[in-house]
């Protein structure tokens, strides 16, 4: 398959897990009726962003998976034919969790989940309360519309991830992220950070040749506090932006990816054959010092 569609969900949140996910179901629907054959939904889809606290009612919001939201969405996506990216909050055993996202093919099956390797504790990001680190590596899944490699927000801002994830296969990098900006900063930061964010993301693509789809939620939260910052989007494996929406809406968008452009970008900006593989031992180390 050369070409495929990909639908990003980029929806607002509220409190009720069960609303969340009949939303969620209802605009998968809505870009399987638009022609998307591989459907993204955003980070945490089925909760508010509730990491802005450490709160120990909040591991309640957690479930297995397979678990009840697998298997709704398996139904879904077998019965429309599309692939669907669910990034949830696993129980995985008392007292240990992950932010995982699971992977359901385009006839229902579960093909696996990725853990999120890393994990931000930042204000109001305060992750390392809740989340135990990936254990499962950097993963690739053969899906119905193609080979899709699966990574995580703050997973977005790391070269090496993308990397491996590219370097075993991945046709397509999606990232379901949630982020925004705190609504006391001054625009300037505002724009600043978004482009950051964005242009981390394009660079990947860029490197390693790959299409990159950033699937971001939208709308005010942690009683008005932060926003959001939607903006969610698709570059092609040159970088170029191939869709951007919008910093305030809720979209539902489809985009058609050229897989064979990933073939003519590596041959013509050929950076994975000329990567001096011998000399990137010191990679692996904290930081290159005396210690």
């Amino acid at each position: 398959m050369s070409k495929v569609k990909v639908g990003l969900v980029q929806m607002s949140c509220v409190k009720d897990k069960q609303e969340n996910l009949n939303k969620a179901i209802e605009k998968v629907r809505e870009a399987a009726a638009k022609g998307a054959q591989i459907v993204c939904l955003q980070e945490l889809f089925t909760s508010l962003y509730f990491c802005d606290v450490e709160d120990y009612d909040n591991f309640d919001l957690a479930e297995a998976i397979p678990g009840p939201s697998t298997d709704a969405l398996s139904a879904v996506a077998k019965e429309l034919g599309v692939v669907i990216i669910a990034s949830l909050f696993e129980k995985r055993a008392q007292g240990l969790y992950h932010n995982t996202t699971a992977i359901l093919d385009a006839d229902g099956s579960y093909l696996g989940k990725y853990r999120k390797m890393h994990i931000p504790d930042d204000p109001a990001f305060y992750e390392k309360f809740y989340f135990t680190p990936g254990d499962l590596g950097y993963k690739v899944f053969n899906t119905k519309f193609g080979k899709i490699g699966v990574l995580i927000c703050w997973d977005q801002w790391y070269p090496e991830a993308s990397r491996i994830t590219a370097l075993m296969g991945a046709e397509i990098m999606f990232y379901p992220t949630a982020i925004g900006w705190a609504t006391d900063q001054d625009e300037e930061t505002n724009k600043d950070q978004y482009n950051a964010w964005q242009t981390i993301q394009r660079s990947h693509a860029v490197a390693n040749g790959v299409p990159v789809v950033s699937v971001n939620r939208v709308g005010f939260e942690q009683d008005g506090a932060m926003k959001f910052w939607g903006g969610s989007f698709v570059a092609n494996a040159q970088g170029k932006l191939l869709y951007l929406a919008s910093h305030d809406q809720e979209e539902v968008e489809v985009v058609e990816i050229d897989l064979n452009q990933s073939d003519y970008f590596r041959k013509h900006w050929p950076f994975l054959r000329d990567r001096r593989i011998e000399t990137y031992a010191p990679i692996s180390k904290r930081f290159i010092d005396e210690d």
